[in-house]
């Protein structure tokens, strides 16, 4: 198994954290979103996934890209430990949640957006920094309502679960920026037990081998 990724991409942290939570091992293969304008960005990489972005996983000489789809086929090929739990109507509770991150919240922050932010329309730091705020905070104030349930450490109760893979790159993305977290004890409570578990902990961007 290879994952292609960076080590401080949201979408490949997400990943990362399902494989740790599920002991399996994988070979990284970087891909530097920064140097020489993105390896990204190359045609080279883009035999790999024509979409030119990061996470992709490979298996067998399958080629998965979409860190969505990837956390899935890795929940249903790997089934143990179970990170979407429950009956139908909690799964599609935990799938809505990790949606409100990777469909709501991370589209709207990710690097292409902000480059573009500065280089092609113009903004400053200030307002590159203020539209980075504005959408964590938008996005964070209708999940902190959904962590109502109290009934254990994580997102979704005693275990980790999808919802925590994806909550925890973006907490990680807002505190990086500076953003007032101060509205958000729920969050910042999960967020804590997730980086408190040895798994998850081990999958931060600081310890990654392409960490620099």
């Amino acid at each position: 198994m290879k994952l292609y990724s960076y080590f401080r991409s949201s979408a490949g942290w997400r990943v990362r954290i399902v494989l740790a939570l599920k002991g399996l091992d994988y070979d990284l293969v970087p891909v530097h979103l920064m140097r020489e304008g993105g390896e990204h960005l190359t045609a080279e990489y883009a035999q790999t996934n024509p979409q030119k972005l990061v996470p992709v996983l490979e298996e067998d000489g399958a080629v998965f890209a979409q860190s969505m789809a990837i956390m899935e086929y890795l929940e249903e090929t790997h089934p143990e430990p179970c990170l979407l739990p429950g009956d139908a109507k909690r799964r599609a509770e935990i799938r809505a949640f990790c949606q409100a991150i990777a469909c709501e919240i991370h589209p709207l922050n990710n690097l292409r957006i902000l480059k573009y932010l500065v280089r092609e329309l113009g903004q400053d730091e200030d307002a590159k920094l203020a539209w980075y705020a504005h959408w964590i905070q938008e996005g964070f104030r209708p999940i902190e309502q959904l962590l109502g349930s109290g009934d254990g450490p994580y997102c979704f109760g005693a275990e980790p679960t999808l919802a925590d893979a994806c909550l925890v790159p973006q907490v990680f993305n807002a505190e990086r920026f500076d953003v007032d977290l101060s509205e958000f004890p729920k969050i910042r409570a999960v967020n804590a037990a997730c980086l408190a578990h040895e798994a998850i902990a081990a999958t931060v961007p600081s310890l990654q081998p392409d960490a620099e």
